[in-house]
């Protein structure tokens, strides 16, 4: 079985069992959001962490139920970043690595500020910065929006960015075990997680991931078990995206 993982900071606790100690017979891949999708839809993975707004997008997938990546508020690594105040915002940059993000900054500058900016590839008012890149970003003398934060003023609900699928030509039982036990993996060895993460970021050259940044994101920014709110949230979330013509 081939399972393609986002390899970000917020998916970790998702990801750690199935990359510590994959199962027998599991092959992992470390991907981008974005390319996770993709494999699914090309069925070079039979299961991967993918944005949200994929599913709405690939035909044949099963959801797994129960397990995903979803913040309550401020999430911290979901930014729309801006050179000019929110309302004068006209061009904007997206990240092809995470569609979800993308699409819900159009959603959310649609119905909360009433603009819909042109996409664009350079010379953008603002651009969208996702992952580990938006929690080392400087924003000293920016405006910054954090879409999860925007999401739950919107609509008062938790917003769910990616989630674990499956095809349904390669659909078992076992894959809710599987991923299940990923996820209690990390829970059971979380300081050896974070102590992962510090020693990838030195390596990196990259000091400003530090031990507490890490706790405090992946403890108080994120949460990995859906609930009926979330689900609720994700619902209004694809409704949104159809009404939108972005699914």
């Amino acid at each position: 079985m081939k399972i393609s993982v986002v390899d970000f900071l917020n998916a970790r606790p998702l990801t750690w069992g199935l990359l510590t100690q994959p199962p027998a017979g599991v092959e992992v891949s470390r991907d981008l959001p974005s390319a996770c999708a993709d494999k699914l839809r090309d069925g070079r993975a039979d299961a991967g962490l993918i944005p949200s707004i994929e599913f709405r997008r690939i035909p044949g997938l099963v959801r797994v139920e129960g397990l995903g990546i979803a913040a309550n508020s401020e999430v911290r690594s979901v930014l729309l970043v801006s050179n000019v105040s929110r309302e004068k915002i006209r061009r904007i940059k997206l990240d092809p690595a995470s569609r979800t993000s993308a699409a819900l900054v159009r959603i959310l500058l649609k119905r909360r500020y009433g603009i819909a900016p042109t996409v664009v590839e350079s010379n953008a008012d603002a651009e969208l910065v996702i992952g580990d890149p938006a929690l080392k970003a400087s924003q000293v003398g920016r405006v910054v929006l954090d879409l999860a934060a925007e999401w739950r003023s919107l609509t008062g609900y938790p917003f769910v960015f990616a989630f674990w699928a499956v095809r349904r030509d390669a659909w078992s039982g076992d894959h809710e075990e599987i991923f299940r036990a990923s996820y209690l993996a990390s829970k059971e060895g979380f300081e050896a997680m974070v102590d992962s993460e510090i020693e990838t970021a030195r390596a990196r050259g990259n000091a400003a991931l530090s031990r507490p940044m890490i706790e405090d994101y992946l403890r108080h920014c994120l949460h990995y078990e859906l609930g009926p709110e979330d689900l609720a949230g994700l619902e209004l979330f694809y409704r949104y995206a159809e009404e939108d013509g972005l699914v």
